[in-house]
C-alpha cells in the first residue's frame, strides 16, 4: 500500500486521482506533482515503483501544506478572524453562512436543522 503525506493512497485508482485523497491536493496540483516527478499520469498507484513513490514523496514534502498542517493553519485563520471580530469571524462564531448567501431561505447546513414552532395556546374560552 503507498502511503505519502501520511494517507494511503488507493491502489485501483489511477496516480492523478490517487493523489486528490492527501487534503489539499487537488487534480492540478497532482497532475504538476506527477509532472515534475516525470511519472506518467494515467499509470495506477499499485503499478508505481518505490523510486517513483520517493520522488512524489520529495514533492509533496518540499511544495508546502498537506493534511494536518494545512488543516491546522486553516483554523488557525478561522480563529484570528474570530478573535479581531471582523465580519467573516462573527458569521463564523455565530454558524451562519460565510461568503454572503442569503439566509432568509437556505443555509441550512450551516444553520442545522429547523427549530420547530411552538404552537400558541388557544384563549381560554367563557362557558
Amino acid at each position: 500500500m503507498a502511503r505519502v503525506a501520511g494517507v494511503d493512497l488507493p491502489p485501483q485508482k489511477r496516480a492523478q486521482i490517487g493523489l486528490t485523497y492527501i487534503y489539499g491536493i487537488g487534480r492540478s496540483r497532482a497532475t504538476s506533482i506527477l509532472n515534475e516527478a516525470q511519472v506518467d499520469v494515467h499509470k495506477k498507484i499499485r503499478e508505481l515503483s518505490e523510486e517513483e513513490l520517493n520522488r512524489i514523496r520529495a514533492i509533496v514534502d518540499a511544495q508546502g501544506n498537506v493534511e494536518g498542517d494545512l488543516r491546522k493553519a486553516i483554523q488557525l485563520d478561522i480563529k484570528r478572524l474570530m478573535d479581531i471580530g471582523c465580519y467573516r469571524g462573527l458569521r463564523h462564531r455565530k454558524g451562519l453562512p460565510v461568503r454572503g448567501q442569503r439566509t432568509h431561505t437556505n443555509s441550512r447546513t450551516r444553520k442545522g436543522p429547523r427549530r420547530a414552532t411552538i404552537p400558541k395556546k388557544k384563549a381560554a374560552g367563557k362557558k
